[in-house]
């Protein structure tokens, strides 16, 4: 088992002499330590997130960090006199994560305690720690994708985006079609290859199989005429969501052989899956053969099985299976359809390529 420490997905700070020199109230002019704007851009373009838990004049803090042109940066800010492990778990909540995965820096060994107390999950710094912050390894993900570099523009995309459905007077479905989906579909190239191993590792909710191929073992297959790796993408009026789908595919005479799919939990309430399958079957359909779509049970992916079932995919037997293991050494079950051709989807436009053993 690896020592390396899980990574932070977000950095909360505090402001009066962590983030910058002084005490606001007591200088309204107080100025960033040296190398706080490199740390903070350093760890935007690396993933990670990053918000505020100060014990401050609200208005008075925000418009000093608008002055210093630091604002874009914090998402969830809580500027209150509350407690600080209160505006932690607050921030971790807005953006969905568990509290392992947040950190707080603070120059108040007091403020660093309460929050261990009352939060033990979150990880502390001192503010004297700012300047190594870049060389740790909990800072420092091995790959950066391009969705990484992006994702706090993605973070707060989403945030107009669910404030405007909670504007929005109509049908979920009415409403999907106002965003301008697009799901693009492509086959992937070298540089996919680390979000896709990624979704595999990080996805378990609607992951097929939970089934982990590595970086090596897709990199093998994309030279493999019998299989397509592919990886989908979703954009809308608001931004990308980046990429939220992979889907490994095999080849065969009479059936194609679904051994991979795997999207974002974010992009379910748009249907996506469901987008996703369809269109797979209407490939199959045109091209004359049946689909199968591996698929192991675990404790997380019941919304997989649910799309799987509510897509026509059933544990029958088929002729076009013949000479393939009905249930695999790992207890991957073999589901399968018999393709039709399928509706264009009425929520979004998919932009894909066409589909057929070479």
């Amino acid at each position: 088992m690896s020592d390396k420490p899980t990574l932070v997905k977000c950095l909360v700070w505090d402001l009066d002499n962590t983030l910058w020199q002084g005490t606001l109230l007591e200088d309204p002019e107080v100025e960033l330590f040296e190398q706080t704007r490199d740390v903070i851009a350093a760890l935007d373009s690396r993933g990670i997130l990053q918000s505020i838990s100060s014990k401050n004049d609200h208005d008075l803090a925000w418009e000093r960090l608008e002055k210093l042109g630091l604002t874009e940066y914090f998402l969830h800010p809580q500027i209150n006199w509350g407690r600080k492990s209160d505006s932690v778990v607050e921030i971790a909540k807005q953006l969905n994560f568990a509290l392992g995965a947040v950190a707080f820096i603070d120059d108040q060994p007091a403020e660093r305690a309460e929050v261990q107390f009352r939060a033990p999950e979150v990880r502390c710094y001192t503010a004297e720690q700012l300047t190594e912050l870049l060389e740790l390894p909990e800072f420092s993900p091995a790959v950066v994708t391009e969705d990484a570099r992006r994702r706090r523009e993605m973070y707060q995309a989403g945030f107009r985006r669910d404030a405007e459905k909670e504007s929005f007077n109509g049908p979920d479905e009415e409403f999907l079609r106002s965003l301008d989906l697009v799901m693009t579909v492509k086959r992937a190239d070298g540089e996919d290859l680390s979000r896709v191993e990624e979704l595999t590792l990080r996805t378990s909710q609607m992951n097929a199989t939970g089934v982990h191929y590595s970086d090596e073992t897709l990199r093998g297959l994309l030279t493999d005429p019998q299989h397509e790796v592919l990886t989908v993408s979703l954009t809308d009026r608001f931004g990308p969501h980046g990429a939220v789908g992979v889907i490994l595919l095999e080849y065969g005479e009479a059936v194609w052989r679904l051994k991979l799919l795997a999207t974002s939990c974010r992009v379910v309430t748009f249907g996506a899956g469901a987008v996703l399958l369809n269109w797979l079957v209407g490939q199959a359909a045109r091209n004359g053969v049946h689909l199968a779509a591996d698929f192991r049970r675990t404790n997380r992916n019941r919304m997989m099985d649910i799309a799987y079932r509510f897509a026509g995919f059933t544990e029958e037997p088929c002729a076009c299976l013949a000479g393939q293991a009905e249930t695999g050494a790992d207890g991957i079950q073999v589901l399968h359809l018999a393709a039709e051709r399928r509706e264009d989807p009425t929520t979004m436009t998919v932009t894909a390529p066409e589909l057929g053993a070479v």
